[in-house]
Parts: structure tokens; C-alpha cells; sequence
């Protein structure tokens, strides 16, 4: 069985619902990412999954047991969250910020150690911020703080992490080291589920794909075997043509030209 899944999820914020009915297995020890044009709930989704946002019906599991049967502590060891758009406390530094990522190791008999201090410094130095430890976070450009939240995320050091677009605001090189990484903590064993929003960052990196639109998913499984020109102007709408990533040999998804888009005239070459 999944560590993590949902069944029968209805989302929505105040009455406006997001997502009715709504059935998602996570894969164990996948890199799963959630894609789908803005507003499809992706984030609402990765929301539920955190236990960030209460269902109006159905429940997500977690281990086998409903997620709102743990404490907050309790799902802080076995689940890591990346907002989309966290906030820092005022005047806290950047050492100071990723060392709350290990809140959820600490007790009345078990304070601060070695070992924490060794896993903030590995968190750093893996995302790059290490020589930022003493600056402020609120000092710092978009990216950088971007690049700070995970390491936080990753000094958790939880078998499960969801990123919500870990890569906003950071530009090519540094979204492609970001991936990397993710795709490095997968490899040791990690299970991640992110949301992105381009399609062929998602399509080269991730192991499980799931598309939305408008609260509901329109295909899942793996990217070289469902992302199709077909499924992507039903999710997207947009006409293109699917054809292997030289570099990788997964599905890049090439829009079609300006000019065939406004006469209507597309290519579906899946």
C-alpha cells in the first residue's frame, strides 16, 4: 500500500469548490509531479496532502492512518512541506531558519546535538546557501530564499517531501540544480511530490505524472508512456507536437507554430 494517498477528497475554500470526489495514490519511493494549468487545484491538492487544508469530505491516509489522527509533531516526522509561498519570522537568519527544520527531532529530553547542527550544515551546503548562514533572510533576492525554504524542508529529514513550485522565482540554471537535487533525493530513497508548471522540466524529471484540470485528474502514470500531444491539449489546450528529448529521450512537448495556432490548423504529432 502507499505511505501516502487520498480518497474521495472535496476541496474548496469558503463555497468555492476546487476539487470534488477526488481519488490520488502517491507511489512509494516515486518522483511524482502534479502539473495543470493555473487554477486546476494542484496546489489545493499538495495542500490536503499536508494536512495544510481540511477536506470537506473524503480523507487523505498517511501510513495507513487518516492524517488528522496524528499530531503536528507526528506527521513532521514522516512528512516535509514547501509552501509556494512561505514567510519568514522577521529578523531571523538563514542559519537560524533551516535549523527549524529539525523542530520536529527535538523534546524535553532530546535538545539540540551534534547530529543537528551536522544535518543544517549538509541541508546548506546541499541547496548552496551555506555561506548565507548569517544573513538575514529577509535581505535576500527571491531565489536565494527559495533555495533557504529547502534546505529547511531538507534538514526535516522526512521519508516523504512535497514541494509546491519549488522553482519559482529562480531562473534556468538554478531551477535545473534544484531538480537535480530533488532527483538526487529520490534516488536515496526519498518519495517527492512537486508541483511545476513546465511541462518539460516535469516530464524529464519526474518517475509519475498526474494532470489536472479544473479539480480533476485527466491522465497519471509514467510521463514517456501518457504525455501525448492528445493529453496535452486536453489539459492544457494547447496543440503541439510530443517528441523525444534528445538529451533524455522523454517526452518534449514543442507548441506548434503562432501562425497554425491562429488559423487553426495544429499539429498532433503524439
Amino acid at each position: 500500500m502507499s505511505r501516502l494517498r487520498a480518497e474521495g477528497l472535496t476541496l474548496s475554500y469558503d463555497q468555492r469548490v476546487v476539487t470534488e470526489n477526488l481519488g490520488v495514490t502517491v507511489p512509494d519511493g516515486s518522483f511524482t509531479v502534479i502539473v495543470g494549468p493555473n487554477a486546476c487545484g494542484k496546489s489545493t491538492l499538495l495542500k490536503a496532502l499536508a494536512r495544510l487544508l481540511g477536506p470537506k469530505a473524503g480523507q487523505v491516509y498517511l501510513d495507513e492512518k487518516a492524517i488528522g489522527s496524528y499530531s503536528s509533531k507526528q506527521v513532521a516526522h514522516r512528512l516535509g512541506m514547501l509552501p509556494q509561498t512561505p514567510i519568514a519570522p522577521n529578523g531571523i537568519t538563514v542559519g537560524d531558519l533551516v535549523a527549524r527544520g529539525r523542530y520536529a527531532h527535538q523534546s524535553l529530553l532530546r535538545q539540540w546535538s551534534k547530529e543537528d547542527e551536522a544535518v543544517v550544515v549538509e541541508a546548506m551546503e546541499q541547496t548552496s546557501v551555506h555561506e548565507l548562514a548569517k544573513r538575514y533572510v529577509g535581505e535576500l533576492s527571491g531565489g536565494q530564499r527559495q533555495r533557504v525554504w529547502l534546505a529547511m524542508a531538507l534538514a526535516q529529514q522526512t521519508p516523504i517531501l512535497l514541494l509546491d513550485e519549488p522553482t519559482t522565482y529562480l531562473d534556468i540554471t538554478h531551477q535545473v540544480e534544484v531538480l537535480d537535487l530533488c532527483a538526487d533525493l529520490h534516488e536515496q530513497g526519498r518519495t517527492l511530490v512537486a508541483v511545476l508548471h513546465d511541462l518539460n522540466l516535469a516530464t524529464r524529471y519526474a518517475t509519475h505524472l498526474i494532470a489536472m484540470r479544473e479539480g480533476r485528474i485527466v491522465a497519471e502514470g509514467d510521463p514517456g508512456r501518457i504525455v501525448t500531444a492528445e493529453m496535452v491539449e486536453q489539459t492544457f489546450g494547447l496543440k503541439c507536437r510530443v517528441i523525444p528529448d534528445p538529451e533524455t529521450g522523454t517526452p518534449l512537448i514543442i507548441p506548434v507554430d503562432r501562425a497554425a495556432r491562429r488559423s487553426g490548423v495544429g499539429a498532433t504529432l503524439g
